[in-house]
């Protein structure tokens, strides 16, 4: 069977995060979406988890079920501690098989960490030395190093990261089996490192509220049980992880380099030519994913190594309606044409991706037209950076379509 899975998103106990990100949000969004399998996100904080175990009921797998939405137990942690003379700040998503192992890693890592601080807490643990403490408590637990370019907090962030996994994790390396892209790059950006050849390139949401689950997401042929999940990430399996879905990375808001006290955005070459100092104020740019990846990699842009995922770059359809109606994301107009669109369609996902273009015809005509646009890859970003989304456009100036002719259905 095909299942999609959106691995990474916190509950409303993290920071900068929505109230309604609790169960039932989450899983009615889900449905909306078209997600069958989602994290739970933040297993670690004891408020989370007793809602958790309160609510899923066990399918006897390692997963659980809610309201026909499959849940997976994931948490996402912040690793701040010095190696090498240096402080160094990874985010690592942690997969577990079980509320029992979940409570033996909150066991293990409240001595490292307030967990009741933050759903992402922060722990006082060597990204090495936390996978060997998971690995004590359970071999079915798995360790996948969070969206690994951003410059803050991340595997091979600017700031704060690695320039090598084996630097990270060193002896235990090897067990690495995953990386997440994150949204600020996609797989044929990081195809240009060789050594991440046979590691599986995954990729989720990381939402904060319910409406952003799935703008990244993993589409999976095979049976939702947790350990043949597990083992299709370690063996990076082509036949049940088939593809991702995919921000345009762009519109990440760490693709480019920048200064925002500045409004100031360049790009890898331009930030060189500057010696990597905004030419406004003097300030230090912040230093973003695709100069990191020019830094670190062994190949050139368009290179599809050997056994590659295949991927979907897509905009949420939100974005689209947005745009189509000339709205902001997040207002009533585009909520209500959202929901009224979802209602005839069935899901987002497979309105973006499946459904034939001539079956389309029930939409307004603007909403279909940009739907097939951003299938094809048309569309113009300006790049995101130090923190600022990018931004998207479908249409060109003076090309949008009377709003006398958007009226659905």
């Amino acid at each position: 069977m095909r299942f999609i899975a959106d691995f990474h998103l916190h509950s409303k106990y993290s920071r900068a995060t929505s109230r309604e990100m609790d169960v039932d949000h989450i899983a009615q969004w889900a449905k909306w979406k078209g997600l069958n399998l989602v994290g739970t996100g933040d297993f670690t904080h004891h408020l989370w988890l007793s809602e958790l175990k309160e609510k899923l009921k066990p399918k006897g797998n390692g997963l659980f079920i809610y309201q026909d939405v499959h849940f997976i137990l994931t948490s996402e942690v912040n690793n701040i501690f010095s190696q090498g003379g240096r402080s160094h700040r990874v985010h690592n998503v942690i997969f577990a098989p079980s509320i029992e192992v979940v409570e033996r890693i909150n066991r293990s890592l409240s001595g490292f960490g307030n967990l009741a601080s933050d759903g992402r807490p922060i722990i006082s643990l060597s990204c090495r030395d936390l996978l060997e403490e998971l690995l004590s408590i359970s071999q079915d637990c798995l360790l996948v190093p969070g969206h690994i370019w951003t410059p803050h907090f991340s595997l091979f962030g600017s700031n704060s990261g690695f320039d090598s996994i084996e630097e990270c994790f060193g002896n235990l390396s090897r067990e690495i089996y995953a990386l997440e892209t994150g949204l600020s790059s996609d797989p044929a950006m990081n195809w240009r490192l060789s050594r991440h050849d046979k590691l599986t390139l995954i990729s989720n949401s990381d939402a904060h509220s319910p409406s952003r689950l799935a703008r990244e997401a993993n589409i999976f042929e095979g049976e939702l049980d947790y350990k043949e999940i597990i083992n299709t990430l370690k063996e990076k399996d082509q036949k049940k992880l088939v593809s991702t879905i995919e921000f345009f990375p762009q519109e990440g808001k760490y693709h480019f380099d920048g200064h925002r006290s500045c409004n100031l955005c360049l790009s890898p070459q331009e930030s060189k030519k500057h010696n990597n100092v905004c030419p406004q104020c003097g300030g230090r740019l912040t230093i973003g994913v695709m100069h990191r990846l020019d830094d670190l990699a062994d190949r050139e842009y368009g290179f599809e190594p050997e056994g590659s995922i295949p991927f979907y770059n897509l905009i949420p359809l939100e974005e689209i309606i947005a745009e189509s109606l000339g709205k902001s994301r997040g207002t009533e107009t585009v909520s209500r044409e959202y929901h009224r669109i979802i209602s005839h369609y069935g899901n987002e996902i497979r309105l973006l991706l499946d459904i034939p273009s001539e079956d389309l015809n029930k939409l307004p005509s603007q909403i279909k037209e940009s739907i097939l646009r951003v299938r094809e890859g048309k569309v113009e970003i300006c790049p995101g950076y130090d923190g600022v989304y990018g931004r998207i456009k479908i249409f060109a100036e003076g090309e949008k379509i009377g709003p006398e002719q958007m009226g659905l259905f």
